[in-house]
């Protein structure tokens, strides 16, 4: 499988196996005739500038590891596992570079593939992690978990009579799934109920869809993209079939959710950026700062016509950002909803040998009109919710050694904003309830005006006025 985070695989396998003993050995060679050449011509070599040679030397602080790993075999308390030991020098060396590079060990490798290709075993339930249990959002449809009888609001406080107390959420991740057809059980505390209850869920193959829709009132179109997964592009095309289809042969505008989406795969994300677009650039990527690439849009695109408004929100990152920014920026639709997270880079996903993968953050990319993303994130044109420095929100420029906007410009860290306003209760963003999923309806009414997500009743207002105009575009009074 070569499509990951930006459709960019580097294979270890495809480098030659020799590459790096050959150069280290001619190193060598010459390193030996210039050595050679001094002792020849009478030169002292003064032990500052062997110094200085061991320090610009990039094999000094392998030998400084080796040291290390020597005296940690030789003198630690207890036996150590050597592979165990180096794997983790590797994860601190590529987590040191930024938050979201990293070095996956197999197992954390085929959880990764998994999320970004949309099918994985396991027992089917989209959750949400609180510091004392898993929340049940939704079993996904026919999956084990909701023929088990598994249910919104169920707080998972055990997974194979292990407490999830404290735990990450990559290590549940990882004990919900396996094997198809092998078996977890899991311990469920259910609102109403007086006592625990256990399901004992045989794994399965799971597919998530990343696409759901609705058709509202007036013939508008709402879609909702959870993440940019394989076969997202695909899925978006299906929907507006039976949209269309529904509508009777066409509908009168589009409102886009991107709320709550983490991003994912990019080129996904910019061949749906394509469908909205007639043209023009969607997005530009940069490297130490050279332009990489220029991404463009065709003329073809479905949605190209008619009044849109793109939703998002604190939690919409990386390619659902360099969605709503392409559409902004071109003019082709407007924003409502709060500032987006800023995750502005690209990581290229290279497979390693012994089924292990490195994540290693390779550009930033840019809005159309040449506004970095990085650490900065998109701002709607219609705040709803979730200004910036709101109470309890971080964003990526709220993360430990994140990328600055531009290469080159120091790196600052705002903290998030630690004293609530009045009347906010500690540690709360958006809402989540068994209707409202951090502020996105679960299941969308056909007129959103009045009900509990106001950025949705917003939006939808703003598509219904515009496709009631002549020619009308659902953009606010720009300044």
């Amino acid at each position: 499988m070569h499509e990951r985070v930006n459709s960019t695989v580097i294979s270890a396998a495809r480098r030659p196996a020799g590459l790096f003993f050959r150069l280290f050995r001619a190193r060598a060679v010459r390193t030996l005739a210039l050595t050679a050449a001094a002792f020849a011509g009478g030169a002292v070599t003064s032990s500052l500038a062997r110094a200085r040679s061991e320090r610009q030397s990039p094999y000094a602080m392998m030998d400084q590891l080796a040291r290390v790993l020597v005296w940690i075999e030789n003198e630690y308390v207890d036996p150590v596992d050597r592979a165990k030991l180096i794997e983790g020098s590797i994860k601190g060396m590529v987590a040191e570079l930024d938050p979201h590079s990293s070095y996956m060990a197999p197992e954390d490798y085929g959880v990764f593939q998994g999320d970004t290709e949309g099918h994985f075993g396991g027992i089917g339930v989209e959750v949400d992690f609180s510091t004392d249990s898993v929340i049940v959002i939704t079993p996904i449809e026919g999956s084990p978990a909701e023929l088990a009888g598994v249910r919104s609001g169920d707080r998972i406080i055990a997974i194979d009579g292990q407490l999830v107390r404290d735990r990450s959420p990559a290590d549940l991740v990882r004990t919900m799934r396996g094997t198809p057809g092998s078996r977890v059980l899991i311990t469920v505390r259910r609102d109403g109920v007086d006592h625990l209850l256990y399901f004992t869920l045989v794994r399965r193959i799971v597919t998530v869809t990343s696409i759901s829709s609705k058709l509202l009132a007036g013939k508008i179109a709402y879609v909702r993209v959870k993440t940019f997964q394989s076969g997202t592009h695909a899925e978006l095309l299906a929907h507006l079939t039976n949209l269309r289809a529904r509508a009777g042969g066409g509908f009168a505008g589009v409102v886009l959710d991107l709320r709550n989406n983490p991003g994912g795969l990019v080129n996904e994300a910019s061949a749906v950026a394509d469908e909205f677009l007639d043209g023009g650039v969607i997005y530009t990527t940069r490297r130490r700062g050279q332009v990489v690439d220029e991404v463009r849009a065709d003329a073809e695109g479905v949605l190209r016509r008619g009044p849109a408004v793109v939703l998002v929100n604190e939690f919409s990152a990386s390619a659902a950002e360099l969605v709503a920014g392409a559409l902004h920026d071109q003019r082709r639709a407007s924003l409502v909803g709060a500032p987006t997270f800023g995750k502005g880079s690209v990581q290229t996903i290279i497979d390693l040998p012994g089924g292990a993968g490195l994540r290693l953050t390779t550009l930033r990319y840019y809005t159309p009109s040449g506004q970095a993303i990085q650490a900065r994130g998109v701002t709607p044109d219609v705040l709803v919710g979730g200004a910036p420095g709101d109470y309890g929100i971080v964003r990526e420029q709220n993360l430990d050694n994140h990328l600055p906007a531009v290469e080159g410009a120091l790196t600052e860290t705002p903290p998030p904003v630690l004293t609530p306003p009045s009347g906010a209760a500690a540690g709360k963003g958006p809402k989540t309830t068994e209707d409202v999923d951090h502020g996105v309806m679960r299941d969308v009414p056909a007129d959103p005006r009045g009900g509990p997500d106001q950025a949705l009743a917003t939006a939808y207002a703003m598509v219904l006025k515009a496709a009631a105009t002549p020619n009308g575009a659902a953009r606010p009074a720009r300044h």
